[in-house]
């Protein structure tokens, strides 16, 4: 067995082990899928801008562990559809997908580069009933394929709340839920989106605070609960949300 092999085999105990004290049992291919992952990420990260973290032990706590921690807050095995706006390099769509093989996800981006990557680890790692979108949040909300089909809507993106709620909201099927992956202190954050959350039919069920596993830094889940049919005229035009969001 090779060193490279080696590493990635005691590594992946470390992550066994953090999925464990989260409720996750992982297969031998499953494993194999986020190894997988984790080559093509910091690959292609070589010669384009994915993420700042490249070490095996962090990418795989920092994003892997981080974005599948989600199911400490909401019952994924429940959900069916999931919508990941501004999935980036994948971060929470693919960990969940790997994690949860039942459910059927749309991973949306609106830098095309990206979306080609994902189709690569789409293929590569075996995933079934994944669908990449290259465009705008604003844009494809007010399509009808998309406008509130789904139970689960996720971003994992920096940006404010109430901005993201915008973006994100009018996916979401009546009783379903958005969910923002947020850092830092958010408390004054949340506070002040709460009037975009109501006017685009969102409710803000709770903040939940978590630690990832073994370490100090927190993660803070935003769950919001969508009551009503959002507003036809949201989102509003590409653009317009970003200089003057809903407050």
């Amino acid at each position: 067995m090779e060193d490279r092999e080696i590493e990635l085999l005691y590594d992946s105990s470390i992550f066994e082990k953090d999925l464990k004290s989260c409720g996750i049992q992982l297969t031998r291919r499953q494993i194999r899928q986020f190894q997988d992952y984790y080559e093509m990420l910091v690959e292609t990260n070589k010669v384009m801008n994915l993420t700042g973290i490249t070490e095996f032990h962090e990418v795989m706590k920092k994003h892997f562990v981080d974005s599948v921690l989600l199911n400490r807050v909401v019952d994924i095995k429940s959900i069916r559809t999931v919508m990941d706006v501004g999935t980036g390099a994948g971060f929470p769509g693919i960990p969940l997908k790997i994690v949860y093989p039942h459910l059927k996800v749309v991973l949306l981006d609106s830098l095309n580069k990206r979306i080609s990557f994902l189709g690569q680890v789409v293929d590569n790692l075996g995933l079934k009933d994944v669908t990449l979108i290259h465009g705008r949040a604003e844009d494809y909300a007010r399509d009808v394929q998309y406008r509130q089909q789904f139970e689960l809507c996720v971003s994992r993106a920096v940006a404010n709340l109430a901005l993201l709620s915008e973006y994100c909201i009018p996916y979401v099927k009546r009783n379903g839920c958005f969910v923002a992956y947020k850092s830092g202190e958010i408390e004054e954050e949340v506070a002040a989106a709460g009037k975009a959350v109501g006017v685009l039919g969102g409710k803000i069920d709770k903040n939940e605070k978590l630690l990832l596993p073994d370490t100090d830094i927190s993660r803070s889940f935003v769950v919001i609960r969508k009551i009503k049919d959002t507003p036809k005229v949201y989102p509003r035009k590409a653009g317009i949300p970003k200089k003057d969001p809903i407050m």
